[in-house]
Formats: C-alpha cells, structure tokens, sequence
C-alpha cells in the first residue's frame, strides 16, 4: 500500500500549488477591478507612463532626457552629467538636480539611481497602486511564481505516479487503477494551468493589467514629427533605445574603462 503514500503526496503538491495560483489570481483580479474605475478618463502623464514600463530607472531616464532636450541639463557622451539651470520644474527635475549634488556635476549612472530611489518616485509609485494601476512590491511576481508551482506540481504528480507503477505489486490492485487514481491530481494541475494560460493577463512587473490597457492607449495614438511629448513617450514606453541621437544615447550607454597604468 506504499503507493497510497504517494498518492497523498501527490495530492498535497497539486493542492497546495493550485490554491496558491487561485488566490494570487484573485488578488490580482482585485487589483485589476480597483483599477477599471479609474481607468476611464484618465490620460497618463509622461511620468506615470515610464513607471508603469520601466519602474524607478525608467522616471529617472525619462526626467534627464527631458531637461537635456530642454538644455536645462548636459549630458555628455562620456558619461557625465552638468547641471545648466539648477531651478527644477518639478519634484522629478529637484530629485535629479538634487541627486547630481551642489558641484553641478556628476556620473550618469549614481545620478539615475539616486533619482529613481527618491521620495518624489515612491510616491508616484503609490499613487499608481492605489488607483489599481501599478502592481504592489508584493504582487508584482506572485501570479507568475504561482503558475511556475503548479507546473512543479504537475511533474512531481507525474513522477510519484511513475513511480507507484514501476513499484513492484505489493496488493491485487491492478496498475490500471493506480494509475487512474494518479490521473485525478495530475488533471487538476494541467486544468489549473490550461484557465490560467486563458484568464490570467500577461504578467507585467510594473503595470496592473489596467495599467497595460491605459498604456496600450496611449501607444497607438498617432506620433508627429517634431512632437517633443511623442519623443519623450516614446522613450518612457521603450527606454533609452528610443533615444535617435547618438550623442545622448551614448552618454546613458557609456562604461568606464577600467585603469590602466
């Protein structure tokens, strides 16, 4: 009777694995409802759509490509960054002027994390997850991490069955019917998953799905030649390989070299 042992353990791996997809699915369900109510009419702003793509590094991009095209802020292609108007428009602008330090100049790279890690960024973040359009620090990978359970649950279902049948017969039960019986925990999991590939939106780890619906919007509105706002969305929604010029993509691109005596 070795193989009833088996048998519940099979059990407890496609139980535990699907209740925990559902109730991440529920949650995210939750979310995405929040979000629907204030998905109608509401136009994203340049900065809440490069959270929604990129997080934190995408605002702080999005924020420095804005004052250089404005003038307000030179970056070089070698990778430094110098302050030319040190009066920020708003708290992203301060953050970054704040961030290159009272020098006015400073590398690239600690001005974009520091930026991106300022109060102005966590508190557009949680503006965007109470209006249920960004996904909560928790949230962000628990769907994903659900379905990758129940995908672990289903091969261990799979082998504990395989290796029940191979067991030699300990009982008059036919391996049929052992087998039937190792089918039933297995079809949860592979059901589980087929709902799952149909009623769970693509995983994002910023946006909530009503979140990708504002983004998708706000993509297919036509681009004009010569519109700073399609530039600049442009790389909120791509990131800095939307920037054409050679010069200002490479001053995000730079690496320093390592010394050489």
């Amino acid at each position: 009777m070795f193989w009833v042992l088996l048998l519940l353990l099979a059990w407890a791996f496609a139980g535990v694995a699907c209740t925990r997809l559902c109730l991440a699915a529920v949650r995210a369900a939750a979310v995405d409802a929040g979000g629907a109510t204030v998905e109608r009419g509401h136009d994203l702003t340049l900065y809440e759509a490069a959270f929604l793509c990129g997080g934190p590094a995408r605002v702080a991009d999005v924020t420095m490509v804005s004052m250089a095209r404005q003038r307000r802020l030179l970056l070089a292609h070698t990778g430094w960054a110098t302050v030319v108007d040190p009066r920020g428009r708003d708290e992203m602008e301060r953050s970054v002027i704040g961030a290159i330090g009272p020098e006015g100049q400073s590398r690239i790279a600690p001005v974009r994390a520091a930026a991106a890690g300022a109060e102005a960024v966590r508190r557009l973040a949680d503006g965007l997850v109470r209006s249920g359009l960004a996904v909560p620090d928790g949230e962000r990978t628990t769907v994903a991490s659900g379905i990758r359970q129940v995908r672990a649950a289903a091969l261990a279902v799979l082998a504990l069955g395989l290796t029940a049948l191979l067991m030699p017969a300990q009982t008059g039960m036919p391996r049929l019917l052992v087998a039937l019986w190792f089918a039933l925990p297995l079809t949860l999991t592979l059901s589980c998953l087929a709902i799952a590939r149909v009623e769970v939106h693509p995983c994002s780890r910023w946006a909530s799905p009503a979140g990708q619906r504002l983004l998708g919007a706000l993509t297919r509105r036509p681009a004009r030649d010569g519109d700073e706002r399609s530039f600049l969305t442009s790389v909120a929604v791509r990131g800095i390989r939307a920037i054409g010029e050679p010069e200002l993509r490479a001053a995000f691109t730079h690496r320093d070299r390592p010394w050489r005596e």
